[in-house]
């Protein structure tokens, strides 16, 4: 084999260790939704507890997601210096201790401090996965590969949410943290025994045997091996964050980055107050858990149909639409409801729409960032946006302490998707993925 490896793939049929190794991030990204939506699960225990209000609440809901932001910028850089799969390792073990130190907190401070810690893990792992997703996908399946990973997010938070409300009827808080770190300790030695380093990583930074490394992967994939590595490309920027401002990427930064910071806002309002919401409607922790549920059950729905859609339409115009049926669902939700059925057909139906746009997103971001950049990009624009995941629960807390009312508070958090899909429409057109 004589051609440049990365094109040879690109053109090829995804044998079964690609596929396999595209689950795996499907799976790590679920244990995410689960590792992240674990506080939402136990905030109506942990305020009963400790009778904190709900300004102090939103303040613990937004640790995790500081954390994740820190993380997906410092180790999404570290990603593309050291190796995805590493990297993906270490955010593991992050997790894990993270989860279950969080068992052991007596204070909102000691709580607030190991989710911050957790969400290291939680934002290098994401900035991982969607550039190896994308990296191991050929040409044709990118988009729908991104798309799925990312809807993996929600299948965990509907599995582990559904786990979180059977230990919330006969236990407490604490065991919703307990099983978590359970499960994230599992995922260890199954990605270090399954998990390969992707070849376009290999290709462009030849660490020492990156040639017998790649022959090992081709060899598992059924493909010819290859004498020697495709030379070096002068034009692909070098590793760091200074590459992602310089001509030819520097808009498209800004544009993911924002978009993302205004749409990420709006959808961890629902997912971050459900739970707090509907307790304090007069249903049981364990209703509201449910409610949850469900309305990860609309956004993962939402994230396999655009994953579908994505494989004949322009991936930029169904997140665009995504983004402003979110507006108006959101803007429902806030409306109120009569019962938990359509609290739950509510909430479904925003998640559905808010997802979708999350999904849209993280493919958009693959297609924009070549593989020199492409973890350090998504951790930028994942890490400087989730700042509106953090500031999302914030807000809506200081929006409830001064006495708005939920629809007041539903219609302000909504405006993020309009906003963001407004951004979209100065997102320059994608460069080929390499």
């Amino acid at each position: 084999m004589t051609a440049d490896v990365r094109a040879t793939l690109d053109r090829a049929p995804m044998g079964r260790l690609q596929i396999a190794a595209i689950v795996l991030c499907v799976l790590l990204n679920a244990l995410d939704g689960f590792d992240v939506l674990a506080i939402s699960f136990a905030s109506p225990g942990i305020a009963a507890e400790w009778g904190i209000d709900r300004a102090a609440l939103g303040l613990v809901l937004s640790m995790e997601l500081i954390g994740m932001a820190a993380g997906s910028i410092i180790l999404g850089s570290v990603a593309d210096r050291i190796g995805r799969r590493p990297t993906t390792l270490i955010c593991l073990v992050i997790m894990a201790l993270g989860m279950a130190a969080a068992t052991f907190a007596g204070t909102v401070e000691e709580l607030s401090a190991y989710r911050l810690f957790t969400g290291l893990g939680i934002g290098g792992m994401l900035a991982c996965t969607n550039a190896m997703v994308a990296e191991f996908a050929n040409a044709r399946a990118r988009s729908l590969a991104v798309a799925i990973m990312a809807a993996g997010y929600p299948m965990g938070a509907i599995l582990g949410g559904s786990f979180a409300s059977q230990l919330l009827v006969d236990g407490d808080w604490r065991d919703v943290f307990t099983f978590g770190a359970v499960i994230t300790a599992m995922f260890l030695p199954v990605t270090f025994l399954l998990l390969p380093e992707s070849i376009g990583f290999l290709v462009h930074k030849r660490p020492a045997g990156a040639l017998a490394r790649v022959n090992a992967i081709l060899s598992r994939m059924g493909h010819d091996q290859v004498d020697a590595l495709p030379d070096p490309d002068p034009a692909a920027p070098k590793a760091g964050f200074r590459q992602l401002f310089a001509p030819g990427l520097a808009k498209t930064t800004v544009v993911l980055t924002l978009a993302y910071f205004c749409h990420i806002m709006t959808f961890y309002f629902i997912l971050k107050w459900i739970p707090k919401i509907v307790v304090d409607m007069g249903y049981a922790a364990s209703a509201a858990g449910g409610v949850l549920v469900w309305a990860n059950v609309g956004g993962l729905i939402g994230a396999l149909l655009l994953s579908a859609l994505s494989w004949r339409f322009p991936i930029r115009n169904l997140v665009i639409g995504a983004m402003l049926l979110s507006f108006v669902t959101v803007t429902i939700f806030g409306q109120g409801q009569s019962d938990i059925a359509m609290l739950a057909a509510v909430a479904a139906a925003a998640g559905f729409c808010t997802n979708a746009g999350v999904v849209g997103l993280y493919a958009l971001i693959a297609q924009a960032f070549p593989t020199a950049v492409r973890a350090s990009g998504t951790g930028f624009v994942i890490g400087f946006g989730r700042g509106g995941a953090a500031v999302g629960p914030i807000l809506a807390g200081f929006l409830f302490s001064i006495d708005l009312g939920l629809a007041s508070v539903g219609l302000a958090m909504a405006c993020g998707s309009l906003l963001a899909a407004a951004m979209l429409l100065w997102l320059p057109k994608p460069a080929p993925v390499r």
